[in-house]
């Protein structure tokens, strides 16, 4: 479906978003008015009332009675009650993932990842990085090490049209799930990767995963602090 064919409010949505991801409107700062968007679209303010209250309901923008409507702080989030797919809690979103495959290679396991791993050292792992995007924005760098034992066809994947994680849960069920949390400054490639500014921190996700009673997977889960946050409850 092509821009023109969308729903008024879906355009205006995506003009929007636009607007916010290319920096043109900035977190804090008020958007046109809906009567201001209505006139610019040729629609109703009923029209740009729905897609408004969808970004509102999306925390991208912030609704203040007698105010106005502001550019919300961009958090996205991620629940830990569940391992999910990135790529699905975007879609639930409702905005749009792709995913860039930086590196995909066989290794040898250290010291700290055999430990981790239950295998000897310089054993053969399995290594990839995945940048993954949300609406164009980079919010999540992925640095996962994978048994071959478990996901013996890994490297013969496409990252790009499938996440490592969507294969994983494929091949390998899931019996257990270890991660721990940390806001720390990422290394440079890190940073570049994300489009980060320098001394910029990120919340971190270390996790380990187990299938067929071996570690499966050991994964380093990086994301923009400023742009995400984890989310829980039970």
């Amino acid at each position: 479906m092509t821009s023109d064919t969308l729903p008024a409010f879906q355009r205006i949505k995506a003009y929007v978003l636009s607007q916010i991801q290319a920096g043109i409107w900035k977190e804090g700062e008020a958007i046109p008015t809906e009567e201001a968007l209505g006139r610019e679209f040729g629609v109703s303010r009923m029209t740009v009332n729905r897609a408004i209250r969808e970004l509102s309901d999306e925390q991208i923008v912030l609704r203040v009675q007698g105010s106005g409507t502001f550019v919300a702080q961009q958090k996205y989030q991620s629940t830990l009650v569940e391992i999910r797919n990135i790529a699905e809690e975007i879609a639930a979103r409702g905005h749009v993932h792709r995913s860039e495959l930086q590196q995909l290679e066989r290794c040898k396991a250290d010291e700290a990842l055999a430990r981790q791993f239950g295998l000897p050292t310089q054993q053969s792992l399995f290594h990839s990085v995945v940048v993954h995007f949300e609406n164009a924005l980079p919010i999540q760098v992925e640095d996962r090490y994978v048994n071959p034992a478990i996901a013996e066809d890994y490297l013969a994947q496409d990252f790009t049209s499938q996440t490592p994680n969507a294969y994983l849960m494929r091949v390998a069920p899931l019996q257990g799930v270890r991660f721990a949390i940390e806001a720390c400054l990422p290394p440079a490639e890190i940073a570049e990767l994300l489009g980060m500014a320098a001394q910029e921190p990120c919340l971190v996700l270390k996790r380990r995963t187990l299938s067929q009673g071996q570690v499966a997977s050991v994964a380093s889960l990086w994301h923009p602090a400023s742009r995400y946050q984890f989310t829980g409850s039970f």
